[in-house]
């Protein structure tokens, strides 16, 4: 098994098709099927199947490339550091993040960082905290940002800012509300919120079941934005953290009201594995994602202190 065949494999794998991952690698389509046809005769297993679909990975290749990835990932990161010879900032990096938290501070991190380091390019992935801390783990992402875990997770876990969820309603919202307002008040409206499946939606219910509150929305959405929308132009209110819609409070197209008895907090940690350091551009890249949630979240508080 060739260290050559095995990237061409991951590249299939992620690609799904001979003649995108030919492409990406630079080679000739024939050259990439003659060497995934030597590998699977050294395995003696199928590791893809073709479809309409394109190129289907067998349990084997799925299995495989779980084993593999990381280990391509380390030679790619110690080749970059060995080659470095003029101390600027070099590779790739791939971060996970929370969507929430993605609204509120991704586009001015990445935009500072490709400033600071041109020659390094990013992947970020936006998922459920679960699913982030797998790839973490699986080899797949250097680290991610999720919402603290309940349970204990076999990865380094750093925290990094708490963070108050609000009530969010629309500019015209058609009642007064205070400024603070208790929980079990804000059941009595009309909610939109997370499903259970978000890990939005588990802080929300654990803080409602400590204080014997049933949380039951009217409407639930997954996706944030489509939740954001509909209290912009709709009578429905929702509980985000501010995080996720400081750009819309700021044009005026929503208002926030504290919610008080009790205070509504999440933690946002950062995870990465244990046992594979992070690039030195991937560090950078987590520094300053993590600067710029500390900067939001002090802002935010600077805003509403001088507003009460």
């Amino acid at each position: 098994m060739e260290f050559r065949q095995i990237q061409y494999f991951i590249c299939l794998f992620e690609e799904g098709s001979v003649t995108r991952a030919a492409r990406r690698l630079n080679i000739v389509q024939p050259a990439l099927s003659m060497q995934i046809a030597r590998l699977e005769d050294e395995l003696g297993q199928q590791l893809f199947e073709r479809s309409q679909q394109g190129m289907q990975p067998t349990s084997a290749a799925r299995q495989m490339y779980r084993l593999f990835l990381p280990i391509l990932r380390d030679f790619t990161h110690a080749r970059e550091q060995v080659l470095r010879k003029d101390g600027e900032l070099h590779g790739h990096v791939n971060i996970g993040i929370i969507a929430s938290v993605a609204q509120g501070v991704l586009s001015d991190a990445v935009e500072e960082f490709t400033t600071q380091h041109p020659k390094v390019t990013l992947t970020v992935t936006d998922g459920y905290s679960a699913t982030l801390a797998d790839r973490v783990a699986g080899g797949e992402l250097d680290a991610a940002f999720i919402n603290k875990p309940r349970r204990p997770l076999a990865l380094n876990l750093e925290h990094v800012v708490d963070e108050d969820m609000v009530l969010v309603t629309g500019a015209d919202y058609h009642q007064h509300l205070p400024a603070s307002v208790p929980l079990r008040d804000v059941i009595a409206l009309d909610l939109a919120l997370p499903t259970r499946k978000h890990g939005l939606r588990l802080i929300l219910e654990s803080f409602a079941q400590a204080e014997d509150i049933d949380l039951t929305p009217v409407f639930e959405f997954d996706s944030i934005v489509s939740i954001i929308k509909l209290v912009e132009r709709t009578r429905f209110v929702t509980l985000l953290p501010r995080v996720a819609i400081s750009n819309r409070e700021q044009r005026g197209r929503l208002k926030c009201h504290e919610v008080v008895s009790p205070r509504l907090i999440r933690q946002i940690a950062r995870v990465t594995h244990p046992r594979r350091a992070l690039s030195a551009e991937a560090s950078a890249f987590v520094a300053l994602l993590s600067e710029h949630m500390r900067r939001l979240d002090t802002s935010q508080q600077s805003t509403t202190s001088s507003k009460k």
